[in-house]
């Protein structure tokens, strides 16, 4: 962990109440637990004919990285969801007790693990298990939160099988690891809730603001908060072929794109794209990001295609992930991206962002936007994580929203890419 995150959760450890785990089924997690795809925990095999949130199995964990123990508990719980298909589906959620006791009030915190491998999971990173550089400064944030007396919920929103970027299933994940909590904890549906994550993690968020009134009209959300968002790929791919510091990002979208709709990718991807794709299977993204700084989305694919823009299903899986085609929010959001360069901030399109907010504005949606002139993807996450803070007080509060509907402009078009 670096000195200001390392020197923040000490400083929150100092101040710790320390919480009492409610039901132990099982040993505690921690440094040297198996990750996630090698650890019974995680697995489970009987009925999922039970309502989506519902607990499976639970146990105590204690938020830790693997050089630091803290006294702060929580637990993991694994819990019925619903994957992109429909279909009932398993997933898991660290769930941590505030540091003030109080009132429940909860945050459900998505973190931007952006993983091919179960070792990025959250649930297993935060109670102690292999760690990054963004996910030390997420566990800072997490830190901060918990000692300002909210109870934090961090799901594995990607599901068992690692399927980064898909929209409608992560915010189901969100959706449920709080229904999860909320059973588990013992406490009422009209718990205020707050969702918040940047990059990866604003996934999540944003499609479980979207899909909240149809999915779970019983939350309480006060608020959501989204910085860093991917609206629509088909726009982000041209932009990272190529980059030095995200080109990686294309093959081990091209995986996850694979498990969730079952893509023939022998078809259509290149001999030294399928080199790529394996050696990213099981990474996550501080590890591939930067791996493969010259390659480009035509180094991908095979002839007849000349992008993956030209293949048919792969468009179509792109189109089915569109922000903003799952439903309108009913809860005030904060929308942020950074802007560095004349498209947007090394990765993210600000002008779709733009787009995204402005068709919630026209829609009746409460909303707050905020563009970081000059800052790339990495250097807006602090600007966003102050700001989603105060947003999210101001909600958890009752205090009077800032929309700022009336400035936003109207952005790129995000009308589905014409399938080939």
């Amino acid at each position: 962990m670096s000195r200001v995150g390392k020197g923040f959760l000490v400083g929150v450890v100092a101040a710790v109440v320390v919480g009492s785990s409610a039901f132990v089924a099982q040993a505690d997690p921690g440094p040297g637990s198996p990750i996630p795809a090698n650890d019974p925990f995680y697995s489970y095999d009987g009925s999922l004919d039970v309502a989506p949130g519902t607990v499976l199995r639970s146990r105590p964990m204690v938020f830790a990285t693997p050089t630091l123990t803290t006294p702060i508990t929580g637990d993991q719980v694994l819990f019925r969801t619903t994957d992109q298909q429909g279909r009932g589906a398993v997933t898991a959620a660290a769930v941590l007790r505030p540091l003030i006791p109080g009132p429940t009030k909860i945050v459900s915190y998505h973190m931007a693990y952006d993983a091919l491998g179960s070792q990025c999971d959250p649930s297993y990173t935060l109670s102690g298990g292999a760690t990054s550089p963004i996910a030390e400064a997420e566990q800072a944030v997490i830190a901060g939160y918990l000692a300002a007396g909210y109870t934090v919920v961090a799901p594995d929103y990607e599901g068992e099988e690692l399927e980064w970027t898909i929209g409608r299933q992560s915010g189901y994940a969100a959706l449920d690891g709080i229904r999860a909590a909320e059973q588990f904890l013992q406490v009422p549906t009209s718990t205020p809730v707050g969702m918040i994550g940047y990059s990866g993690g604003s996934v999540p968020t944003q499609w479980g603001a979207e899909v909240a009134p149809s999915y779970a009209p019983e939350l309480n959300l006060v608020g959501v908060a989204a910085g860093g968002l991917p609206v629509d790929l088909a726009h982000n791919l041209p932009y990272v072929s190529g980059s030095a510091q995200w080109a990686g990002v294309i093959p081990a979208l091209i995986v996850a794109y694979q498990r969730a709709y079952g893509l023939n990718t022998s078809e259509f991807v290149s001999d030294y794209g399928l080199q790529v794709m394996d050696q990213v299977d099981q990474e996550c993204i501080a590890q591939f990001a930067d791996d493969y700084p010259t390659l480009t989305d035509a180094d991908m694919v095979k002839a007849p295609y000349t992008s993956l823009l030209d293949v048919p299903e792969v468009v179509e899986a792109i189109n089915d992930n569109i922000m903003g085609t799952a439903g309108r929010p009913r809860i005030p959001m904060f929308l942020a991206v950074g802007h560095a360069d004349p498209i947007g901030d090394t990765i993210m399109i600000t002008a779709d962002v733009q787009a995204l907010a402005h068709q919630y504005c026209s829609q009746g949606v409460d909303v707050q936007y905020s563009q970081y002139d000059g800052l790339t993807h990495g250097e807006a996450f602090p600007p966003f994580e102050a700001q989603g803070l105060l947003f999210m007080t101001e909600r958890f509060s009752g205090a009077p929203t800032h929309s700022n509907c009336a400035t936003i402009p109207p952005g790129n078009s995000l009308a589905p890419t014409p399938v080939p």
